[in-house]
């Protein structure tokens, strides 16, 4: 649980301090990345395979994923070094989690991995003396935030890692983007582009195609 709250706290601090050097729109694009190192870490720690319908499908969704977050743009600069040792921290604990956490109860994981996570934030924040007393606003955006980002979504995603492989998992969150954009249709009234909307389709049939038969076999 150190472990996992100390790697989680630190990709934490770096995605957030790298949008001082890059727009947030080019760490989101980087953020992807993640999906790269937690394939890798399936494959090559967790000694996951995956057949050739699998792996073809894996290679079509990251290709769709490329396509839908792809920007022209200079993205050798310090912050997006950050975010790139940020999505490695990140996924090593996605790894770490996988291989040793499913025997624990879920209840108890989530609330040590909270725990953790928080304190070793919190250890950062005052250790660098940026520590502030949030307003009233701030706290209900807080609550908000807290809710629905991190015990909601991250308790989804801790779930649905103990019911797929890590691959799988991995290759499943490229839909993640495609899930941006309906959002952003939704509440912001924001229209695809062709690109987003032709490398969601390639994202859509490339988990299809891996998880189809990933059923199948089972």
């Amino acid at each position: 649980f150190l472990t996992i709250g100390i790697l989680i706290a630190i990709s934490t601090n770096m995605n957030y301090e790298s949008v001082a050097f890059i727009d947030p729109g080019t760490a989101s694009l980087l953020g992807q990345t993640g999906k790269i190192w937690g394939l890798g870490f399936g494959v090559l720690w967790l000694r996951e395979k995956l057949n050739r319908k699998q792996s073809v499908g894996a290679v079509i969704a990251f290709s769709g994923l490329f396509i839908i977050t792809y920007q022209g743009g200079d993205y050798i600069q310090f912050g997006s070094l950050l975010v790139l040792i940020a999505t490695f921290f990140y996924a090593i604990h996605t790894a770490i989690t996988k291989k040793l956490g499913n025997e624990i109860d879920f209840v108890n994981f989530f609330f040590y991995r909270l725990l953790t996570t928080t304190l070793f934030l919190f250890l950062f924040t005052s250790v660098r003396g940026t520590l502030e007393w949030p307003s009233k606003t701030a706290w209900l955006l807080l609550l908000l935030v807290g809710t629905v980002d991190v015990s909601i979504s991250r308790g989804v995603y801790y779930l649905a890692l103990r019911r797929l492989s890590l691959s799988m998992h991995t290759l499943v969150l490229t839909l993640s983007p495609v899930a941006t954009v309906i959002w952003s249709l939704m509440f912001f009234d924001a229209i695809p582009s062709n690109q987003q909307l032709f490398g969601g389709a390639i994202v859509i049939l490339g988990i299809l195609i891996a998880s189809i038969r990933k059923y199948k076999m089972e």
